[in-house]
């Protein structure tokens, strides 16, 4: 059980956590399939609240369809909901899509844009999807991920106590060394599918269960 802590001894946890994690899950990386930046980005934007097996599942005829931000760009809205109804929030999503592909023409030449700001200027796009594609397609530690795995895995470990992914990313940046940064939320992504679930975590099987405040609570 891990008791009352400063922020040095949680960081410390955390660089323990981290180690731990990487050697039980050495290739955790993102399960969405893709080729190119723009087929990530518009994977993260189907992803939310959708999982990646039903998005990859999509995706293959929607890249046959729309192989470039222009050809997404001016893609028929009807047309795209229909093809991505399966993920969920087809409308919003649809939107969003062509949104950022026009976008991405508009300013950016067609090409998907390498910093957080100019991702941050796309119709659709927030601080996760945004980290998602700087990190595995550009290598860039800007931010952590904060996905639904994360809350929950972040949450039980003690290292936030907020539910908002803003703030639990600002608590989460404090603690993670800048350089695990990118990989942090696969590692918890990973453990939270194999382990942490959300209804029955299994904590008689957890690694890191002695560094965590929620162990055996369930």
């Amino acid at each position: 059980m891990v008791r009352k802590e400063s922020q040095p001894q949680r960081r410390r946890r955390v660089l323990t956590i981290v180690r731990v994690l990487k050697k039980r899950y050495p290739d955790a990386t993102v399960r969405l399939n893709f080729e190119s930046p723009l087929q990530l980005l518009a994977a993260t934007i189907l992803a939310a609240q959708c999982t990646d097996d039903k998005v990859n599942q999509i995706t293959p005829e929607l890249f046959r369809r729309y192989p470039d931000a222009h050809s997404l760009a001016a893609a028929g809205q009807e047309e795209l909901e229909n093809l991505i109804r399966p993920t969920g929030f087809f409308r919003n999503k649809s939107r969003s899509l062509r949104g950022a592909a026009g976008r991405i023409v508009e300013a950016y030449g067609g090409q998907v844009p390498d910093t957080m700001e100019d991702l941050l200027s796309l119709p659709g796009v927030a601080r996760k999807t945004a980290n998602v594609v700087l990190w595995n397609v550009y290598g860039k530690n800007e931010g952590i991920t904060v996905d639904t795995h994360v809350l929950r895995v972040a949450g039980r470990l003690g290292l936030s106590k907020h539910g908002d992914p803003v703030k639990m990313e600002r608590d989460l940046m404090e603690l993670v060394h800048r350089r695990d940064w990118g990989g942090f939320s696969h590692l918890l992504v990973f453990h939270g599918r194999d382990i942490c679930t959300a209804r029955k975590p299994r904590c008689g099987d957890c690694l890191v269960n002695k560094l965590c405040p929620s162990a055996f609570s369930f």
